[in-house]
């Protein structure tokens, strides 16, 4: 069974995490949240959501997953950048070839300007974000898969975001079972 963690900072846009969590559980994936300093964690709107484990706990243990998930939202992006054991956690999924997916402020703020993970790359990300981002190559199409990495653009783009996650996972025909379940897809 593939498995993939979701980060979860103080400040996360709840859609943005929340979404594909459930899509990917539908469509068979073992999902871990891992909360940034602690089990219980506030998203932007006050959204309170309990954590499977600490980011720092499986950061430390050096658990590995098949995709890591960065919600965006703020201060939740910042609260993951400023974060070493969220920064070392990402980098050494990327190192690995393993699937790293990020939405709204996160490209940007996490992947950009924390991990330096964009140069040269396709990506998208919430609008007026890019203007942070120098030597990547932005897109506004609502998702952007550039090899082992994806990208959205914010909440309204989450479903699409995480079938694309589903896809890389599980195969197109998985994330279409699941988004027509859903009707995400029409």
């Amino acid at each position: 069974m593939k498995r993939a963690c979701v980060l979860l900072a103080e400040g996360f846009e709840e859609v943005e995490a929340l979404t594909p969590i459930d899509y990917l559980r539908r469509g068979g994936v073992e999902v871990v949240t891992l909360g940034l300093g602690g089990l219980k964690v506030r998203g932007a709107r006050s959204v309170e959501v309990s954590a499977d484990a600490t980011l720092e706990g499986a950061a430390a243990a050096g658990e590995s997953f098949d995709a890591v998930v960065i919600p965006g939202g703020m201060p939740g992006a910042r609260n993951l950048a400023e974060s070493r054991a969220a920064r070392d956690l990402i980098l050494r999924h990327s190192r690995e070839g393993k699937i790293v997916a990020a939405i709204c402020a996160a490209p940007a703020v996490v992947l950009h300007e924390a991990c330096g993970l964009l140069a040269g790359r396709r990506y998208t990300c919430f609008p007026g974000m890019e203007r942070r981002v120098a030597g990547a190559i932005h897109s506004a199409e609502r998702v952007v898969v550039d090899g082992k990495l994806i990208t959205s653009r914010a909440a309204g783009t989450a479903g699409e975001f995480a079938v694309a996650i589903l896809g890389a996972l599980a195969g197109k025909d998985q994330a279409e079972a699941i988004a027509e379940s859903v009707l995400l897809l029409r």
